[in-house]
């Protein structure tokens, strides 16, 4: 639900709750230290333990922490979104200190379990703090305590959808008292709020009980109805919000940014915001750096494996479109015996295709030949989870045959995504299973979140190595 703020109250930006819960994240991390000692070496201070570089890992966490959105309020946010974005920004934290550590040749100087202990626990007491600080505070607002009051305007279904959402979150803190009709032939009684279609009636109610949140769930055309409020409460000290319905407009979930200065509502651009672009750019470097050094005998293994097979190179490159419609060489192992395909023509491998050599049906079974992958994505090209690249010839005879074939480039294409743990993977010698694929990875992008990601990776390490679709 995204909403433009045209009339925000004037909280301090660096108020008491965010200083409590920086001072509990500090506390945090040196006590889980002083844990992991102990555990480690019977001791709460032994020799072996920095203390300055706790305290580095400390001060650095308050100066990442706030770019990853931690400090944000976190009324009517994702629990599960959140534990996320704590996890990784205390993870790139952790690699900062380790990045310290090499660069100062101390490396040896630091028990390696302590460190692997110390990161661990402290994870587990960030986000079991702020889940016990949400809990009070869920409870709290159960109870009738902290809460927001919320006036809504608005006409038909994007009004009910709204109200429907403040009553089913009743742990966001927000209680929606009244309505106002915008439309009085759309009918918002089914808001199950007191209902207005009187201007002046409305007004007096949200001043006289306090109310200090107006909602505007209004389409784009109501400018005037949106101006009447603004300047109605101008004066007041009321956070007057446009929640736009342009549902009928957007392709993904509209999101508000700001653009040189002004707020901007995309209908139709990048389906992630910048700081979820960074997360899963800094997770992917990551995690391709790690599963090629962890891959690497098997990656000596198949390529020799490759050479044997058929006289020919061990690699397989083929241009692909990457994130706005960039070209690159994605690599593959080469799974096909070397051929030459017709100008502007591409014969997808078919079951029992006789250009397959033996190695190539195990590598294609067991997506081994999509392992070379891993150095598009620590080169940028790729993603390790996202819409899967197809050959170019594909993407100019489905781009005006599947809706919204192209928006999957978006984004970065991925190694594995949503459309192949759920089984859509292999030869699309129909268009509808290009369609299926593509709603998929038109789902995976208005849903995106980094509990996605990581639910992917698993589905596929788990169920998606060996496929019957793919050959």
């Amino acid at each position: 639900m995204s909403s433009v703020e045209f009339a925000p109250a004037t909280p301090a930006s660096f108020g008491m709750n965010e200083l409590v819960v920086r001072m509990l994240d500090v506390v945090s991390i040196v006590v889980c230290a002083r844990l992991a000692s102990l555990l480690r070496f019977e001791e709460l201070a032994p020799q072996g333990i920095d203390t300055a570089l706790v305290t580095f890992a400390a001060a650095f966490a308050l100066v990442v922490f706030p770019v990853f959105g931690i400090y944000q309020s976190w009324r009517g946010r994702s629990t599960l979104r959140l534990a996320a974005q704590v996890v990784l920004a205390w993870s790139v934290v952790q690699i900062c200190v380790l990045v310290l550590l090499f660069g100062l040749h101390r490396t040896d100087s630091i028990s390696r379990l302590w460190f692997a202990c110390w990161t661990a626990f402290t994870a587990v007491s960030l986000v079991g703090t702020r889940m016990a600080v949400r809990s009070v505070l869920s409870h709290a607002r159960n109870a009738g305590l902290n809460l927001r009051h919320v006036a809504i305007v608005g006409c038909g279904v994007h009004c009910e959808d709204i109200a429907r959402n403040i009553r089913r979150s009743p742990g966001s803190g927000f209680r929606a008292l009244a309505a106002f009709d915008a439309r009085p032939t759309c009918n918002v009684s089914r808001a199950r709020v007191p209902t207005f279609d009187d201007f002046n009636s409305f007004v007096g109610f949200v001043r006289r009980n306090m109310v200090r949140e107006i909602w505007l769930a209004l389409p784009l055309s109501e400018e005037q109805t949106i101006l009447r409020f603004v300047n109605e409460f101008r004066d007041d000290f009321v956070n007057v919000r446009f929640i736009p319905d342009v549902r009928s407009l957007a392709l993904f979930d509209s999101g508000v940014t700001d653009l040189i200065g002004m707020p901007a509502i995309s209908l139709v651009g990048s389906p992630l915001p910048t700081h979820a672009l960074l997360k899963k750019e800094i997770f992917d470097r990551i995690f391709a750096a790690l599963a090629l050094i962890a891959l690497m005998p098997v990656l000596a293994v198949v390529a020799i494996a490759v050479k044997l097979s058929s006289p020919g190179p061990v690699f397989f490159k083929q241009k692909r479109k990457g994130a706005d419609g960039r070209v690159f060489d994605i690599y593959k192992f080469r799974t096909m015996k070397l051929h030459t395909e017709q100008v502007g023509q591409l014969k997808q491998a078919t079951r029992n295709d006789p250009r397959i050599t033996r190695i190539g049906a195990l590598l294609r079974r067991t997506s081994l030949d999509e392992l070379p992958q891993f150095y598009n994505v620590l080169r940028g090209d790729m993603s390790v989870v996202g819409p899967r690249p197809h050959a170019l010839e594909h993407d100019e005879l489905y781009r005006n045959i599947v809706n919204g074939y192209l928006q999957r480039y978006r984004i970065k294409p991925g190694i594995t995504g949503w459309a192949q743990v759920n089984g859509h993977r292999g030869e699309t010698d129909r268009v509808e299973k290009m369609e299926r694929r593509v709603e998929h990875d038109l789902y995976y992008l208005r849903h995106w979140s980094f509990a996605l990601d990581m639910r992917i990776v698993a589905a596929t390490v788990v169920h998606g190595l060996v496929n019957r679709n793919a050959y």
